[in-house]
């Protein structure tokens, strides 16, 4: 009997293909077009094996048994494939039940055998290698061959990192609203000019918050601006008596207590006008920036502008200094944490920002990695909290299982330097094709204690060595 590793299992995804070719029995029989796919419960697995070649004597027989093994000692046993000789091909039809097998061929006449069967899906599958046992018998003789792998492909095992637990689930939702003030007066009228639309803003901000049932609010920072037109010191008294109106007014409206609210003002929003420049097609910008740039009394620098630039002053006195008066607010709130998984996936459809990554990783665990749903939650995560490292780890551990190496690549950009992701930069540079980069890092991440590093640098060598 002969054990030859043939093909290693791609069910990264759904389904693999290997269109290489390769020779068993001393080359005289050619297995090619190997097709795996698997559904949610089903693997099924097709080749075609050529045997016209097969040199087989009248009575003798090969017993051809495909099975998957993986690592951990996993086999599963297939159908066989019988081809036999004349005379072997009529004692098992006069004798032997196993003439009525759908793969039972007598050698002559048969040069092309197309495979093909389906067998329960099991989780350990995924990383399994398809191999095949070779039996020729019939008169006493075993025939053998070299015991090199033929055909293999670098199916590393991939190390998903679950999220810390947040002991108290703290998020913000941020806006600007634009009051308008009379002139030089710092008391809010409701109904003055666009101030029913722009307070608006803020009940609705304050609102979503305040009328879930999950969350609790735990601070209100409002900040206020002033345009730089004006003496400086009257801008400071227009910025700091604006903000404290708008705080009365939201404290008043909501009943909030006092110390909830922090405060704070900007007299003059010279870093909102120098976007506004930037971003213009105004002839003098550069010469304009350059006079934003300047450390200088901001009166002055005012002037400079003003009197140097008076055509492009009055087109920014009127396009751009009244979006700079503006109060800029944040609303701190906690989260309830949630404990059960099924209510977890209900507010995952409804509210996926009201959780964190633990819960949203909670519910992915309910699926087996790989799987379509698993996938989608890795990238649920990734889009919700775009800057967690573990997220962009996970994220690139399932772009690399489903073959897109450049996704991977750009996670791997973002998800830190802990031993987790230097694994992972080694099983890039190896799915790339890149053995001798890839093994420093699996090897570093194997001795910082990387349990998965041992198998990835056996699987390496076994597929580098082919």
């Amino acid at each position: 009997m002969k054990k030859i590793l043939f093909f290693t299992l791609l069910l990264l995804g759904f389904a693999a293909r290997a269109d290489a070719q390769t020779t068993i029995l001393d080359g005289q029989v050619t297995v090619r077009s190997v097709d795996l796919a698997r559904n949610d419960n089903n693997l099924f697995v097709r080749m075609f094996l050529d045997v016209d070649k097969l040199d087989l004597k009248s009575n003798l027989e090969v017993i051809l048994t495909p099975e998957l093994r993986d690592m951990e000692g996993n086999i599963r046993k297939l159908p066989e494939i019988w081809v036999v000789g004349r005379n072997r091909y009529y004692y098992r039809m006069r004798n032997d039940s196993v003439a009525e097998s759908r793969y039972f061929f007598r050698r002559k006449g048969t040069s092309t055998i197309l495979y093909e069967t389906s067998l329960p899906y099991e989780a350990w599958m995924r990383q399994a290698d398809l191999m095949i046992n070779e039996d020729v018998c019939g008169c006493g003789k075993l025939l053998l061959s070299d015991d090199d792998m033929l055909v293999g492909s670098f199916v590393p095992p991939l190390v998903y990192v679950a999220p810390p637990i947040e002991a108290v689930k703290t998020r913000s939702i941020s806006g600007s609203a634009f009051i308008d003030f009379p002139v030089s007066q710092t008391v809010i009228y409701p109904e003055y000019r666009d101030n029913p639309a722009e307070l608006e803003k803020i009940h609705r901000t304050i609102d979503v918050v305040k009328s879930d049932p999950d969350t609790r609010i735990t601070a209100i920072s409002i900040k206020g601006f002033a345009s730089p037109e004006s003496p400086y010191d009257n801008n400071t008294r227009l910025a700091k008596g604006r903000t404290q109106a708008l705080k009365e007014y939201v404290q008043e409206l909501y009943d909030f207590p006092s110390e909830i609210f922090t405060t704070s003002y900007e007299p003059e929003d010279w870093e909102g006008l120098e976007k506004y420049v930037r971003a213009s097609d105004l002839e003098d910008k550069e010469e304009i920036l350059t006079w934003i740039a300047k450390e200088m009394d901001p009166d002055k620098k005012e002037w400079m502008i003003k009197s140097r630039h008076p055509e492009s002053y009055a087109f920014l006195l009127r396009e751009c200094y009244p979006a700079l008066r503006h109060s800029d607010y944040t609303v701190e709130y906690v989260i309830r944490s949630y404990t059960d998984v099924e209510e977890m996936k209900r507010i995952l459809e409804t509210s996926p920002g009201k959780l964190s990554l633990s819960e949203i990783y909670r519910i992915a665990s309910t699926y087996e990695p790989g799987s379509d749903e698993y996938n989608d939650l890795i990238e649920i995560m990734v889009h919700l909290y775009p800057a967690d490292e573990g997220a962009n780890l996970n994220a690139a551990n399932a772009a690399m299982a489903q073959g897109d190496l450049k996704a991977a690549r750009k996670y791997l950009a973002k998800a830190g330097t802990t031993p987790e992701a230097e694994y992972a930069r080694g099983v890039l540079l190896a799915l790339e094709g890149n053995y001798e980069a890839a093994r420093p890092l699996v090897v570093k991440a194997g001795e910082a204690g990387v349990q998965e590093a041992v198998e990835c640098l056996k699987r390496m060598d076994r597929v580098s060595k082919d």
